[in-house]
């Protein structure tokens, strides 16, 4: 994998010849099959910050995900002002918040009044101090845009809650998806169960969320968007509302369902249609929205559960996740609020997030911590997460870095980015050439990190 802004490997020969050596003697699984073209960076309309940096082109952007599924019953917005100071100092650039809204449903993924910032995770108030105090900080706030659905007010035709009268955007059935209950046109994605989904073809809602979105980024004070059920509603909507709003950075919650054959219902090595799909839904917003690479937490998991690192190069010798072909708009995370957490939807193996860590965080794409992770979970992991933070910091790993993967068999995973980093997985015995530079940084079970010690600065 090859994206503009990369640096070039030009040492990264002998790392190449010795895994192409192992690999001979090594029995790994392969599928031939269609290769996707890898993307390099198309952004022309920069969506600049007061400095004139794009966060897309710079792509150095470490997220946490500031909350989970039990959060609401806490005084979020106070615990989380107590904790910003440490994030900045940390690494962190980003952190995602819950939904802000009124909702029936105390998470917020049930949004009623759009415009109510009063929420179980607190008052308006203290979300606005909050938004406060992470700007000083240098955090910047995300979002959680949830516009694919939203509870009525009022009940119309069928009987049904799908109006909104008394509500700031007061909208009337023809706000709702015919195929959920009301006389707009038909949904343009997927239908979200049981409560109205929104039809964005509608101008009269268009326009509201537009507006909507604009209040919250110039008066409410967000920087970026996660939209919630990205695959709920034409990307070409998501397109219209982050040209409309501009946001610093967009990323889309594009949850699609990977490939598993058999019985017994096994992953599939081969899920490039399942990325692909994503890749398709990056291109229907212009490219100007990132997604949350889930083909590369799938096959990870996997990988690192049953030890099956073949799983981890695909047939073109790349990552085989979305930030194998489009590694500016991936957005890498181990677990969120649905996957893990209380719902545990879809958990990584508890035993391999470490592990999972070492991938994520010293490889190309914009990696996502989550906050039980970092501040739940009771071990090392807190410290093992820092220090990969600081590693990829140090070693300027950006989300276009260039990756060479020298063996992904049955005994482990090696790979060198940007010629300044090694990263190891599994039970190889592979390390990096005796006389080299490279120094050990980090250890840890079934993981080992090298890097290159910078080179002084010396006065002519």
């Amino acid at each position: 994998m090859q994206d503009d802004g990369s640096e070039s490997l030009s040492s990264s020969q002998e790392f190449a010849e010795k895994g192409k050596e192992d690999s001979a003697k090594k029995e790994v699984y392969t599928e031939r099959f269609k290769s996707i073209d890898t993307r390099v960076e198309e952004v022309e309309d920069a969506r600049c910050d007061e400095s004139g940096e794009d966060l897309i082109r710079r792509g150095k952007e470490i997220f946490l995900q500031g909350f989970n599924w039990e959060s609401h019953k806490q005084q979020w917005w106070r615990s989380l002002k107590r904790k910003v100071s440490e994030l900045a100092g940390w690494g962190f650039t980003s952190l995602w918040l819950p939904p802000v809204c009124d909702s029936l449903a105390p998470q917020g993924y049930l949004p009623k009044n759009l415009y109510n910032l009063n929420s179980a995770y607190g008052s308006e108030v203290e979300l606005r101090s909050l938004l406060q105090h992470m700007k000083k900080s240098g955090l910047k706030p995300m979002a959680d845009i949830v516009i694919n659905h939203r509870v009525g007010s009022t009940r119309g035709k069928g009987d049904l809650y799908n109006r909104y009268d008394g509500l700031p955007m007061p909208w009337d059935e023809y706000a709702v998806s015919s195929d959920t209950g009301g006389l707009g046109k038909p949904s343009t994605g997927e239908i979200f169960k049981g409560v109205p989904n929104l039809d964005h073809s509608s101008e009269v809602v268009a326009n509201d969320l537009k507006n909507w979105l604009e209040w919250m980024r110039k008066d409410v004070g967000f920087e970026c968007f996660r939209f919630d059920y990205a695959k709920g509603y034409s990307p070409k909507f998501v397109k219209a509302y982050i040209e409309a709003s501009k946001p610093r950075l967009a990323i889309g919650e594009y949850w699609d369902t990977c490939k598993y054959i058999g019985p017994n219902y096994l992953l599939d090595y081969n899920q490039d249609a399942h990325r692909q799909r994503t890749v398709d839904w990056i291109d229907g917003t212009g490219g100007l929205s990132c997604a949350f690479d889930f083909t590369t937490k799938a096959i990870l998991q996997e990988a690192c559960a049953k030890e099956e690192w073949y799983r981890l190069r695909d047939a073109q010798g790349r990552p085989p996740g979305l930030l194998g072909v489009w590694p500016s708009r991936a957005v890498t995370f181990i677990d969120n609020h649905d996957t893990g957490s209380t719902q545990a939807h879809w958990p990584f193996p508890r035993n391999c997030v470490a592990q999972g860590y070492a991938y994520i965080l010293t490889h190309p794409g914009q990696p996502c911590v989550f906050y039980d992770h970092l501040y739940e979970w009771s071990g090392d992991l807190k410290r093992v997460i820092l220090e990969l933070i600081d590693i990829r910091r140090k070693l300027e790993v950006h989300s276009r870095s260039h990756i060479t993967i020298l063996e992904a068999d049955t005994n482990g995973y090696s790979a060198v980015v940007d010629n300044k980093l090694c990263v190891r997985l599994g039970n190889t015995e592979w390390t990096p050439p005796s006389d080299s530079l490279w120094e050990l940084t980090l250890s840890g079970s079934g993981y080992m990190i090298w890097s290159k010690p910078q080179p002084l600065l010396t006065s002519q």
